[in-house]
């Protein structure tokens, strides 16, 4: 038999309550352990199908102008400050979406490209093949899972997150164009330096497979693949590499950054017309978001301990 005086009797009680108190404690209560938030695949989904209704995203298009505007008003409405980084590359106009809650020098960016390319130059049909790449899994799926991401990260965390919305990736190959254009414009204008960077690219796959590009650098790809795999990821997270890919992780590499590009570049409608809604899955941006979701949660509980 145990036996309980009234005092210790209340401690008991308060200390069987306490897991219930990270969901439904009130302001000024006792909180445990941070509260971990939840991906919206749904939602994220529904983000792809407003930017593909935005036609061509490809630079100096009206629906480029409209994806701006619309990434810039979702990043407000989630309450994060923004800049839009303008500038020219090889004789064309960039714009790079930057948004941030705390200006810290040290801190880890989020970045995936919001442009779409001019021409579906890989299109099985020749007379398709000028015609512009709707880009719902090559630029609108990076760009829903950091909106998600935006929505749902703490407003505070001890390492800073970026998000950077990065223009002018995908003409090269193009006469007057090349690859990766608004981020080493971001590069050559960055004033402090990130700690990690993470791109997404052609992440809404709807038949998924996340192999280690070959550049990126291997110990973050291992923590994030074997978390993914933790979460019950392990049929898309795939610890072994496959392809070297020139991306918006490159310019940081070449200045020493840590960066990992999380590509399915397994993708046959890439850069050709086909590669529209039904081609992605909000199955997909679940399995990425929600595993960059944690790790991220996971270096802020790093630093706290």
């Amino acid at each position: 038999m145990i036996m309980f005086s009234l005092n210790s009797l209340a401690k008991f009680i308060v200390i069987l309550l306490i897991p219930f108190c990270v969901s439904s404690c009130r302001s000024g209560d006792l909180v445990p352990a941070r509260i971990r938030p939840d991906f919206n695949e749904n939602r994220a989904y529904q983000d792809i199908k407003i930017q593909l209704s935005f036609g061509s995203r490809a630079v100096e298009t009206p629906g480029h102008e409209q994806e701006v505007r619309w990434i810039i008003t979702n990043l407000k409405e989630s309450g994060w400050e923004v800049e839009l980084q303008m500038g020219e590359m090889m004789g064309n106009p960039v714009q790079n979406v930057i948004a941030y809650r705390q200006q810290d020098g040290d801190h880890i960016l989020l970045g995936a490209h919001y442009d779409t390319r001019l021409y579906a130059d890989q299109d099985p049909d020749p007379e398709l093949r000028k015609e512009p790449v709707p880009g719902a899994n090559d630029g609108a799926s990076g760009v829903a899972v950091l909106l998600e991401l935006a929505r749902v990260l703490p407003k505070e965390m001890d390492i800073p997150v970026r998000l950077v919305f990065f223009d002018a990736e995908d003409n090269g190959d193009i006469p007057g164009w090349d690859w990766i254009l608004g981020s080493r414009m971001y590069v050559e204008k960055m004033e402090t330096h990130p700690r990690i960077v993470l791109i997404l690219d052609m992440i809404g796959d709807a038949d998924l497979n996340l192999y280690y590009e070959k550049t990126s650098q291997r110990e973050i790809q291992e923590e994030i693949w074997t978390l993914g795999r933790e979460l019950g990821y392990e049929e898309y997270f795939i610890p072994s590499p496959k392809y070297a890919v020139i991306d918006d992780h490159t310019p940081f590499l070449n200045q020493g950054i840590p960066a990992v590009n999380i590509i399915d570049f397994d993708y046959p409608y890439w850069h050709t017309t086909s590669d529209t809604l039904d081609k992605v899955s909000p199955e997909s941006l679940e399995v990425v978001g929600e595993t960059v979701l944690q790790w991220l949660m996971g270096q802020t509980e790093a630093v706290e301990e």
